[in-house]
């Protein structure tokens, strides 16, 4: 299927800037968004986000918002009919209110999460996001395993969630399969969301001190966030050929050509 690559929420955050990494598919059953970045609301009313908005320091350009960015690709918003979302903090599910008619799909221990936070994941999730009563779909551990990844759930064709806990007690990533027809190659693009923020979790360059810091105090659970950088490294590295590995936040992954986003096996 089709996939676009859009930045839905530049945050300027001193000495990091950083980008809200999202993924529009073109698919069988209409437009497909995964994580959805900042939303129309925001850009509006900029409290909506609490003071957590002074040290990200958002945009708030109502043009990087994904509804107004489909329009741009000269789509209809209305044929959203999905929204996947990686974890649901406040700058990947800030726009889900723009598709109301949407189903929202996110693993069921993120749903538990943001319905009965604890008080660590208070500061996470934002009602005012939610309070337009979407449809969610709250999605178990599935049966299916992908590239080593147990627990995976196909939620519409060449869609599935992986579990990736760590960031968050649900995160999980989201592959779409690129490759429309069965016979031919498979090949993925696996949005990790906050399982990993910059590229060199995967190639095991050093990592710079501010992502560093946000891999490691803005987690749930350390443990098991390395858990997954380990794992996604050896994807990356072992499976480039097939998948392409991208972030959230990384504005080199966002702007790399489709090549560059791949691991080094050819």
């Amino acid at each position: 299927m089709r996939v676009h690559h859009l930045n839905a929420g530049t945050m300027r955050i001193p000495g990091a800037p950083i980008v809200s990494h999202v993924l529009l598919a073109e698919s069988g059953d209409g437009l497909v968004l995964v994580d959805s970045g900042f939303g129309l609301a925001e850009t509006r009313d900029r409290s909506l986000l609490g003071p957590v908005r002074h040290v990200m320091r958002p945009s708030f350009d109502e043009a990087e918002t994904a509804v107004r960015q489909i329009q741009a690709l000269g789509l209809d918003p209305a044929d959203v009919r999905h929204v996947v979302l990686s974890h649901a903090d406040l700058d990947h599910a800030g726009g889900i209110a723009d598709f109301p008619h949407a189903r929202v799909h996110l693993t069921a221990a993120e749903a538990d999460a943001v319905l009965r936070p604890r008080w660590f994941e208070r500061r996470r999730y934002r009602a005012s996001q939610w309070s337009h009563g979407p449809d969610v779909v709250a999605h178990p551990p599935g049966p299916l395993e992908w590239y080593g990844f147990t627990g995976v759930t196909e939620i519409l064709p060449g869609i599935l969630l992986v579990p990736l806990p760590g960031h968050t007690r649900g995160h999980a990533g989201v592959a779409v399969r690129v490759s429309d027809d069965a016979a031919a190659p498979e090949r993925w693009i696996l949005h990790a969301g906050d399982a990993f923020n910059h590229h060199a979790y995967l190639t095991g360059a050093r990592v710079p001190f501010l992502f560093w810091c946000h891999q490691t105090f803005v987690t749930d659970d350390g443990a098991l966030a390395r858990t997954q950088h380990a794992r996604l490294a050896r994807l990356f590295a072992t499976h480039g050929d097939t998948v392409e590995v991208v972030c959230a936040h990384d504005p080199a992954l966002l702007l790399a050509p489709a090549g560059a986003r791949r691991g080094p096996h050819r």
